[in-house]
């Protein structure tokens, strides 16, 4: 599974962090996937960890992780906009 660069992401994304308002950083910090995507996920996980991933199935697995991974950063940086931010 490919991993994403972090130290790229930063470099990329931090000044996008800058645009957050704090309304808009504790929308992104609550944010969830949908029931149904959270049962897909969960369902490929465990055939992952079983060993029983069809190609197509990684594939989509792997986009998830990778979608997962991504929000977290973004989730990570909008939680630092909401400790800076009087408002908070």
């Amino acid at each position: 599974m490919k991993t994403l660069d972090i130290p790229v992401l930063n470099r990329l994304l931090d000044p996008l962090g800058q645009l957050l308002s704090p309304e808009v950083a504790r929308r992104l910090v609550d944010y969830r996937f949908d029931a149904k995507s959270q049962t897909r996920i969960d369902k490929l996980a465990r055939k992952c960890n079983e060993g029983q991933l069809t190609d197509g199935e990684r594939r989509e697995y792997e986009t998830y992780v990778q979608t997962l991974d991504f929000i977290a950063i973004l989730q990570a940086k909008a939680r630092s906009i909401l400790k800076q931010s009087p408002v908070a």
